[in-house]
């Protein structure tokens, strides 16, 4: 797994990817809160990273999701080596993960995913974003682009009723519509984060622009996985219907 990053490339200010909330990224070392000295000392971030790490490891031997999106990445001529591919860094507490497309490396946020679930979340979201970069060429210096990635991501990993609920999209009598609005709220809210030049209504028109093509786009993974459900073995086992192994 990518653990040094002090010879990252330098930042296109221009990309706006979202760099501040990486400082790693940007050849910067984390600097330790008070009570992380006081009561851990200096290794907590080294410990942290460990953990990371295995939990890293762990989804990619065990998770259906990740090793589908392994296997398409694979087949689409994109192996990933966890070494390269793969960084657990310290993040602004505001992500949990990230998909660095200069560098071509998901980030996974080691002080804010502290379980293999939430790791698991993380990996299959921004490998989408690495299969779209590797498969149709992402630009995410377009906003359709962006956009497009951001909504595939949501729709095939992310909303289920109960997010859906969390965020205020959802109510019982309009389930068969929480869905499509909760992939719309995270897709606006992912644009922004990632392009903090773009105004709301310009994430929002953006993604109402390309939302119906990219919402109906479910490969590599087939299905949109609801929780607590069989739908990650059932797309596992499914994989071989776009020719992965």
């Amino acid at each position: 797994m990518a653990t040094e990053t002090s010879n990252a490339a330098p930042v296109d200010k221009e990309d706006n990817w979202g760099y501040d909330l990486y400082p790693e990224r940007r050849g910067e070392a984390p600097k330790a809160k008070w009570w992380q000295v006081a009561f851990f000392g200096d290794g907590r971030n080294t410990l942290d990273r460990t953990e990371c790490e295995k939990n890293v490891y762990y989804c990619f031997q065990n998770s259906p999701l990740v090793k589908l999106m392994h296997s398409a990445l694979k087949a689409s001529g994109c192996e990933i080596d966890l070494r390269r591919h793969i960084a657990c860094e310290v993040c602004d507490v505001k992500v949990s993960g990230g998909y660095d497309p200069q560098l071509n490396q998901v980030v996974v946020c080691q002080n804010v995913a502290r379980s293999a679930g939430m790791v698991q979340g993380i990996l299959v979201h921004e490998m989408i974003h690495m299969f779209d970069a590797c498969k149709h060429q992402l630009d995410l210096k377009n906003i359709h682009h962006l956009a497009c990635t951001e909504i595939r991501a949501a729709n095939l990993t992310h909303c289920s009723f109960v997010s859906a609920w969390a965020q205020g999209d959802a109510s019982p009598f309009r389930i068969k519509q929480q869905h499509a609005e909760c992939v719309k709220t995270k897709a606006i809210g992912s644009v922004i984060a990632v392009r903090p030049d773009v105004t709301k209504e310009e994430a929002r028109t953006a993604v109402e622009k390309v939302f119906q093509k990219c919402y109906n786009d479910l490969e590599p993974i087939g299905r949109r996985v609801r929780r607590n459900s069989p739908d990650m073995i059932r797309a596992f086992n499914e994989r071989v219907n776009y020719g992965y192994e």
